[in-house]
């Protein structure tokens, strides 16, 4: 089958170790289920596979890609759900095996992807191979990170640090439709343009004073904004993160936390329930990704580029 491999990481120069070709047809194991891929949408992920750091280097090569829609050999619709973990925990995402697809196992910017048979869920008729495929890794995060972990309530305030990528991209659409006031902040004002034209109520620039304080921070950028997102929130208010792109050890500023009582959460992922949550919750309001480009699975490195210079408003996707 043709796929889109990491052989190698390289920090310095993500793209050396990307190939694009033939690779052996995935082996399909007893309680697994073989996916034909219609759409594959990239993550900074697959990003970070590339620089050595999301996978090990005794799994590479390895296919990449967390994130699919696509047919089952019966013909069944599916979106691929992307945490491989042991379900009977309740929470697959605290299995401390747990691994994201493309990990320990090939992922899914390929012709056809192996899953568990748990790890599929029906595709809606309202979505489409390309949108679906959008939501297992971006889109189920951000929603387990507003409806699970934030307890933000309709009308609350909320920040969201960044935009344009695809977690923030997705805060936005999904704060904006469950009746939350919705904060943006981007350094750049054609981001901040956009922000306002997926949900954002208000928008600013990175770091700036802002008008109130807010219930709760969405964070994914780290150290760059750590310090704005402690100084928004109000008391007793809370930050939740799902990443840290700018840099991981920000100073923790634990004066401020213990006296204003301030909580800071951590996210990841989400488990198939909150995704079967997620797609009804898109049925109910017409949400759709965004998504910014598309391309072959041969052209698929200009996606790769894509996502490394950061110039990204919304999803890329790749079409076996």
């Amino acid at each position: 089958m043709r796929a889109v491999v990491a052989k190698s990481g390289n920090d310095e120069n993500p793209l050396a170790g990307l190939y694009i070709g033939e690779h052996p047809d995935p082996v399909v194991p007893d309680g697994w289920v073989r996916v034909a891929v219609k759409a594959a949408a990239l993550n900074h992920h697959d990003v970070w596979t590339l620089r050595g750091v999301a996978t090990a280097a005794e799994n590479l090569p390895i296919v990449l890609g967390s994130d699919a829609a696509g047919v089952l050999d019966d013909g069944r619709e599916v979106i691929v759900h992307a945490v491989i973990g042991d379900p009977s925990k309740g929470d697959e995402t605290l299995d401390p095996k747990r691994s994201l697809l493309s990990e320990v196992h090939n992922g899914t910017h390929a012709e056809y992807v192996t899953v568990p048979a748990y790890n599929v869920i029906d595709k809606p008729d309202f979505l489409s191979f390309e949108e679906a495929a959008c939501l297992p890794t971006a889109w189920l995060t951000a929603y387990r990170m507003l409806f699970t972990k934030s307890g933000l309530q309709k009308g609350d305030t909320v920040l969201i640090q960044g935009a344009g990528g695809g977690v923030a991209t997705a805060l936005i659409q999904i704060a904006h439709a469950a009746g939350f006031i919705t904060w943006v902040t981007s350094r750049e004002e054609s981001k901040r343009d956009y922000a306002k034209s997926i949900g954002a109520d208000e928008v600013f620039e990175s770091g700036a004073r802002l008008p109130g304080k807010v219930d709760a921070v969405m964070e994914s950028v780290g150290e760059a904004t750590w310090s704005h997102s402690m100084r928004s929130l109000r008391p007793g208010g809370r930050i939740v993160i799902c990443g840290a792109t700018s840099g991981a050890n920000p100073p923790a500023d634990l004066n401020r936390l213990f006296f204003l009582q301030l909580e800071v959460v951590g996210s990841t992922m989400g488990t198939r329930a909150e995704f079967q949550a997620l797609v009804k919750f898109m049925g109910e309001t017409g949400l759709r990704p965004h998504v910014q480009k598309v391309v072959s699975l041969e052209d698929a490195k200009i996606a790769y580029a894509l996502m490394i210079s950061g110039d990204v408003l919304g999803k890329l996707v790749i079409v076996p």
